[in-house]
């Protein structure tokens, strides 16, 4: 097996990485078998001539799309070679910070409000949309729930996240309540067979993403509000990052703008100068 196809066959990939890491790679690999280029000569200069093929692309890359696909040769490299054969340096061209688009509280309310009726599929898609808000999950994360990761004699929700790394989240009050009631007096109704999965379709089977995002066109809104909410109530960077799964503080620190809105507001109505 050739080293990329080794690469995807991963077992910690999720399927919509691998094939994101295969539209990344392929490109790559196609681009340094025509200029001679073995795999283990990879070094910065040749990291660098390819960000300019892919600068000189018809398409018009985006700084953020050359950014992910350096990021998707780098894991493929680190697999491939070892973690010190991987060029250091920063190749891709500088792209503007974005901050999430984050709702407000009263949008998130209006969202989890609009969810009505005591019918199983009503119930079921309040507790999943609850449920996304109140642990912060990805959605991915929240239709691989099986029904022991919720714990409610503990508070809590065991996760299994990007990379197969697993994390556990505080269970809300409200996303308690939901989840209880979806399981006592609908998931009875929808479910077929011994499935395992919290959250079930219509035919009784694993709910999938398409689902949520047809509930929620943009369900990871609500994992930005989750965040930005709790920093706002007092939360720390390091708290967030640990309960949303991320492997980086750097990754959290896109929220610190709101944690800077929020010391500043202190400031102004604690400090006798402010």
């Amino acid at each position: 097996m050739e080293p990329l196809e080794r690469f995807l066959a991963s077992p910690s990939l999720a399927d919509a990485t691998r094939r994101s890491y295969r539209f990344d790679l392929e490109p790559f690999v196609a681009w340094l078998d025509a200029r001679g280029t073995a795999l283990d000569e990879v070094d910065a200069r040749a990291l660098a001539d390819y960000v300019a093929a892919l600068g000189r692309d018809r398409r018009k890359l985006a700084p953020a799309t050359i950014a992910r696909k350096l990021a998707a040769i780098r894991s493929f490299l680190r697999h491939a070679l070892g973690p010190s054969r991987v060029p250091e340096g920063s190749f891709a061209p500088r792209r503007a910070r974005r901050l999430p688009v984050v709702p407000r509280q009263s949008d998130v309310d209006a969202v989890l409000d609009a969810v009505r009726g005591n019918g199983p599929l009503p119930l079921r898609n309040r507790a999943l949309l609850e449920l996304v808000y109140s642990a912060g999950l990805r959605s991915r994360e929240v239709v691989t729930l099986d029904l022991g990761d919720v714990d409610f004699e503990q508070e809590h929700v065991h996760v299994r996240g990007k990379g197969g790394k697993e994390r556990v989240v505080p269970l809300g009050e409200e996303a308690a309540y939901r989840v209880a009631r979806y399981l006592r007096d609908a998931r009875p109704e929808l479910v077929r067979g011994a499935e395992p999965a919290l959250f079930v379709s219509a035919r009784g089977r694993r709910l999938d993403t398409s689902t949520l995002r047809r509930l929620c066109p943009n369900p990871h809104k609500l994992r930005h509000a989750f965040a930005t909410h709790l920093l706002e109530g007092g939360a720390d960077l390091r708290t967030i990052q640990e309960l949303l799964g991320h492997s980086s503080l750097s990754t959290t620190q896109v929220y610190s703008h709101v944690d800077g809105k929020r010391l500043r507001r202190v400031y102004d109505k604690a400090h006798p100068r402010s």
